[in-house]
């Protein structure tokens, strides 16, 4: 996980510059944790990059997930429903943004209850402000 900064605002927020997330999962053989231990997995779309307003709770936004991608929590190894992929590296249900602009996805800006959601997410997982305390 990387993060950059950078003065482009992101829809919505023209107030301030964007965080930039970086995920990279390289290809792997599937642990305990994963649906078939000792097969391998692939990761396709890899690095994927994922964008935060760079203000207050866009910070309090990008160091939570900071403690899932430590936890495991943001990834995991099932079946792309995108793609259709079995075996793979996909998104585990903590929402990220990965595209600046036009939301006709639902992965871009503007959103104005993008920063919210995410961290109610969060917390649905266990992962809360607290958990920013006792690092």
């Amino acid at each position: 996980m990387e993060v950059l900064r950078f003065q482009t605002s992101l829809p919505g927020h023209e107030d301030c510059g964007t965080i930039l997330t970086v995920y990279n999962i390289p290809r792997g053989i599937q642990g305990p944790k994963h649906p078939n231990r000792g097969k391998p997995f692939t990761a396709r779309g890899f690095p994927c990059q994922c964008y935060h307003p760079d203000n207050t709770q866009g910070h309090k936004v990008l160091e939570l997930p900071k403690v899932a991608w430590k936890r495991w929590l943001i990834f995991t190894v099932g079946t792309s429903s995108t793609m259709g992929d079995s075996d793979t590296a996909v998104w585990n249900e903590i929402y990220h943004k990965t595209e600046m602009d036009c939301n006709t996805t639902g992965h871009g800006y503007p959103d104005p209850n993008y920063l919210q959601n995410v961290l109610v997410k969060l917390a649905s997982q266990r992962v809360t402000e607290d958990c920013l305390k006792q690092q």
